[in-house]
């Protein structure tokens, strides 16, 4: 009695099937399955776990598809679990009836313009396996309440909105794993107005994600992953990023990783760390605003339209053996750091080794406003019109570096390896191999 056919669904993609699979869900077993076949929903199918006891969506290998045509989701799963992860809030009765809610190879598929896949509010350990959207606006959405989510061998593709949506959720344990998330318009993986701790993003393809590949619909900034936690009361802890590739084509406003962090609220942001990826081809791969604690580490970064990475009024921001290139002509390479204080920049590469230079006309690394800021065991090859450009900086310190101009264009647009200008204090200098001019300005605070 698990079998949707059994309660009259037809799966030929022409008969509605949506009163069949909601009569499957009232009456069955507690497994909905889909053999192969294409079954019309024109409605949600509602799922309310605590009515129904343990539940499932289980598609035929992969070769069932669940047609949406109607707005929101094709099924929404609502539980009631009011805890956190710790096992003594755990209802004894929500565990029995509500525990690992189950999606295993199924696809849904699109026929409105706002049709979404799945939306879970108040679950408790629901696992995604070998799940397929495509051509809806979002892919999975998460709201409301929800503990220790599981989303791996996923296909989240080519929607309209979001592929995976944090969506006002407060949520404590989350992995997403060996997934392909892509080429959907508002962003691979997007976090706003949540509560979220350990959430992990590891082993998957995240790319494409803006609106170039979406004809006749409007381009707005976006990112493959997007943490925002401006939002009163949001916040995002305990995050590692690790071991993805992380692609798009440049769109106006776009970054590879945004993170935005609002240090204003009271609650103390960060503790997110960016690990063994490989990040490239967007107006800025790495943009991060207002962030504090966040360790980026290991990563190989490449060709921009803005920057490599972006850092504006940062704290606490840990920077370490990276390696920043252009990869290809026409984007640019660079990091460029503004207002950011009590940080670190240590083994990283920055190499442009580009006839035109950057489109901005930027240094490879730039210092803007930086307080208390140590730049050490850095080599910086190719920089045009500087290898390392510092602006109206404070107790700033670079030591052990190597900056050569490294400049073999057939027209050379070196002017120099280092340049200090504006207004400054406290700035250090120290055991650095300079290849090419050093411009200091009289106010720039070097050597004090």
């Amino acid at each position: 009695m698990s079998d949707v056919r059994n309660f009259g669904a037809a799966g030929d993609g022409v008969r509605d099937d949506t009163e069949s699979v909601r009569h499957a869900v009232a009456q069955g077993d507690g497994t909905l399955a889909f053999p192969p076949g294409r079954y019309l929903l024109t409605g949600t199918v509602e799922i309310p776990l605590g009515d129904r006891g343990p539940a499932a969506i289980i598609g035929s290998g992969g070769t069932a598809t669940i047609v949406m045509a109607s707005p929101g989701p094709a099924f929404r799963l609502k539980g009631n679990h009011r805890g956190t992860g710790n096992p003594r809030t755990v209802n004894d009765r929500i565990w029995a009836r509500e525990r690992m809610p189950a999606l295993r190879a199924v696809a849904v598929e699109g026929a409105h313009a706002e049709a979404d896949g799945f939306e879970l509010v108040g679950t408790m350990q629901p696992v995604f396996d070998a799940v397929a959207v495509r051509r809806c606006r979002h892919g999975i959405r998460l709201t409301g309440r929800n503990r220790n989510v599981l989303i791996s061998n996923c296909h989240l593709y080519h929607n309209t909105g979001v592929g995976l949506f944090l969506d006002g959720v407060n949520l404590h344990q989350i992995n997403v794993t060996g997934s392909h998330i892509s080429y959907n318009r508002l962003g691979g993986i997007r976090i706003e107005r949540s509560e979220i701790r350990n959430l992990q993003i590891t082993g998957n393809d995240i790319e494409y994600n803006n609106a170039v590949d979406h004809p006749g619909l409007e381009s707005e900034p976006t990112a493959e992953i997007w943490i925002d936690t401006t939002a009163e009361g949001a916040s995002v802890n305990e995050v590692a990023i690790a071991s993805n590739t992380i692609q798009a084509t440049a769109s106006e406003g776009g970054a590879n990783l945004r993170i935005m962090e609002n240090p204003g609220t009271g609650r103390t942001p960060g503790l997110i760390t960016v690990s063994g990826n490989v990040i490239g081809s967007q107006q800025n791969n790495v943009h991060l605003t207002g962030c504090y604690g966040i360790a980026i580490t290991g990563n190989t970064i490449y060709s921009a339209a803005g920057r490599n990475l972006l850092a504006e009024r940062c704290r606490a921001l840990t920077v370490g053996s990276n390696h920043f290139r252009r990869h290809t002509p026409e984007f640019g390479t660079g990091v460029r750091l503004v207002d950011c204080v009590d940080s670190t920049f240590t083994g990283c590469t920055l190499h442009d080794a580009s006839e035109a230079g950057q489109a901005s006309g930027a240094s490879l690394l730039e210092l803007i406003r930086c307080r208390r800021v140590n730049v050490s065991g850095c080599v910086l090859t190719g920089g045009a019109p500087y290898g390392v450009d510092a602006q109206d900086c404070v107790d700033l310190s670079i030591t052990g570096c190597t900056v050569a101009e490294g400049d073999d264009r057939p027209e050379p647009r070196a002017k120099g390896a280092l340049r200090f200008t504006g207004k400054g204090s406290g700035n250090q200098l120290a055991l650095n191999t300079l290849r090419g001019g050093v411009e200091i300005g009289e106010e720039a605070g070097v050597g004090e």
